[in-house]
């Protein structure tokens, strides 16, 4: 169906008086009726138009243009353009918003630009061909017939409906005379049937209306608490990544030696910073799943088994109720273990606590076995905790599985949950490639099984090739950036810090770069507006770009990034993507 560039105008109004919002509506009417759209999207797109019109007259250099736009769908678009700060109602934004597929509200220089627009039937031919059908359409002389006489032929159509309306009126009103002369108590027994059915609609109306105001309140308190974690999650990442990346440094093999006792203690504050990590993303995972928004992508990497022991030890050693012992054991493995180090803490942690939680006398044990796996490629890794708890019935034992399920019984009294951690553990365990497995037997314990494979992992690239590269790097957190600079010093030639994402393009544009590392979260202009204006400007349009973020690249605009090398997580950020987003091949234009 796709042929030509995204967007073929169509006709172009300036507005100027009243006279020209209501042209503006009788076009925006052809125009639908000459690409098939027609009925309830007709007069939405029409109405909704109309009123941006009337509500931004007087604006400076007030233009509308109504365009055909081909993106993933083909849409008939009306876009207002004007030269000063003047916004449209946040009423009228929020209502056109629910009644159209696309509302987006833009500056452009010292102006703005609303973009209205609803999707189209797909055409029987190309969008070149009903482009071309609709200009003729807009360009005939019905179109720009004279409005004056336009309403006058509407007001004749308006009397001669009325006309045939009470013409109907009066021949109901003799139909009705009529049966109420022969059936007087029928009449009678159906007025009070009415009357009660009335009444008892009035009651489900309101009812209904009540219920929906109920539901609405809900699901706005859920959006609020979803943004709120989503908010106080993002927050506490950046210190913590900043920890993280200062504890790297130190642990660099180039960096200056430590002692031993100063070595162990880096890497504890390393752990626990990982730990806290972890802890601020498990929160975010929560409200995703409850959402059903959660994706999950392992970042394999070598993982010290001693080092995440320890962690799990200090974490939940003050869950344990008083008379339960705790069992973790210290060991490190025989072979590598590479997973997802952060999933697998999750893993455990959300097994182990949910044993301490249900077990009021005796132990918690983990155990730990490894072994090669049947191809010899590598290694499996078994993780097995076991319990004197409560137990599940038989009748349980599939459905704990099940999102928000919780086993009923006197055991749940001042046990709060959310029935998320077995399932979310399973789930993490099954995108590391491995399974999660649980037998139990009520009053006897619980024993709950993890297994994972380890895979070596594949050799670093060459950081070689970043030698001859200068990068200009867009981030507010100096703190970040005080452990990433030397680290970035160590494989390119030279390094821009830019902390004030409002100088971002002119420092871009002066300095040349061969690529860009660009934050999101920043004050003033973030991270999407200055990649916008980056790519607008032909001097730094062509400048690669790299997004490093404290979010889930998965919970990142890509849309609002077209052209970007790659998004990492500034938290598992490795020398070997960096090395691999800023060589890799630039990502064809979808244009």
């Amino acid at each position: 169906m796709s042929d030509g560039p995204p967007v073929r105008e169509l006709i172009t109004l300036a507005l100027r008086e009243g006279g020209d919002v209501v042209a503006l509506r009788r076009l925006a009417q052809s125009a639908c009726r000459a690409a098939d759209l027609t009925g309830s999207p007709l007069v939405r797109l029409t109405t909704v138009v109309s009123e941006a019109g009337e509500r931004l007259l007087g604006a400076a250099g007030l233009t509308a243009r109504l365009c055909l736009e081909q993106t993933d769908a083909l849409l008939l678009a009306a876009r207002f353009t004007w030269q000063d700060g003047r916004r449209p109602p946040a009423t009228l934004l929020t209502a056109a918003g629910r009644l159209l597929d696309t509302c987006r509200l833009t500056p452009v220089g010292d102006g703005h630009e609303l973009v209205l627009a609803q999707r189209l039937p797909p055409p029987p031919g190309t969008v070149g061909e009903l482009a071309a059908a609709v200009r003729g359409r807009l360009g005939a002389p019905d179109a720009a017939a004279d409005l004056v006489g336009a309403l006058r032929g509407q007001n004749r159509q308006l009397l001669a409906a009325l006309e045939e309306s009470q013409h109907q009126q009066e021949e109901l009103q003799r139909l009705n005379a009529e049966l109420e002369e022969t059936n007087s108590g029928v009449l009678a027994l159906y007025s009070e049937l009415a009357g009660e059915l009335e009444e008892t609609n009035s009651g489900v109306v309101a009812l209904y209306a009540e219920l929906e105001d109920k539901t609405r309140q809900l699901q706005q308190a859920h959006e609020y608490r979803t943004r709120f974690w989503a908010n106080v999650s993002h927050e506490l990442r950046s210190p913590v990544n900043s920890v993280i990346a200062l504890t790297r440094l130190l642990l660099d093999p180039g960096a200056e030696p430590l002692s031993a006792e100063q070595h162990q203690q880096v890497a504890l504050v390393q752990a626990s910073g990982s730990t806290l990590l972890a802890l601020v993303d498990e929160l975010l995972d929560v409200a995703k799943a409850e959402s059903g928004r959660l994706r999950l992508e392992p970042h394999p990497a070598d993982t010290d088994l001693r080092t995440l022991l320890h962690q799990l030890r200090g974490t939940l050693q003050g869950m344990a109720q008083p008379g339960v012992d705790l069992r973790i054991p210290d060991r490190a493995q025989r072979g590598p273990l590479v997973t997802d180090e952060v999933m697998l803490t999750r893993i455990l942690r959300n097994v182990l606590s949910n044993a301490l939680k249900f077990t009021a006398a005796g132990s918690v044990a983990l155990g730990v076995t490894e072994e090669d796996t049947a191809d010899g490629a590598g290694q499996r890794f078994r993780f097995e905790v076991r319990d004197t708890g409560v137990g599940i019935p038989a009748a349980d034992l599939d459905r704990v599985f099940e999102e928000f399920y919780q086993v009923r019984g006197p055991h749940q009294r001042g046990r709060s949950g959310t029935g998320l951690g077995l399932p979310y553990a399973r789930r993490l365990t099954e995108a590391l490639g491995g399974r999660l497995t649980l037998d139990s037997e009520p009053g006897r314990g619980t024993r709950v099984v993890v297994e994972i494979p380890s895979r070596p992992t594949e050799p670093a690239p060459d950081p070689g090739p970043l030698a001859r590269l200068s990068l200009v790097v867009v981030d507010d957190d100096e703190t970040f950036l005080a452990g990433f600079r030397p680290l970035l010093d160590r494989f390119v030639a030279s390094v821009t810090l830019v902390t004030d994402s409002a100088r971002a393009a002119a420092a871009v544009r002066a300095g040349r770069p061969d690529a860009v590392l660009l934050d999101l979260d920043m004050p003033g202009p973030d991270g999407y507006e200055v990649r916008r204006r980056l790519a607008a400007d032909p001097a730094t349009a062509e400048v690669p770009v790299v997004v490093l973020t404290a979010a889930e690249p998965a919970d990142v605009d890509h849309e609002r990034l077209p052209g970007v090398r790659a998004v990492l997580n500034k938290s598992r950020l490795t020398t070997a993507q960096l090395v691999t987003a800023l060589t890799r091949p630039a990502p064809r234009d979808p244009r």
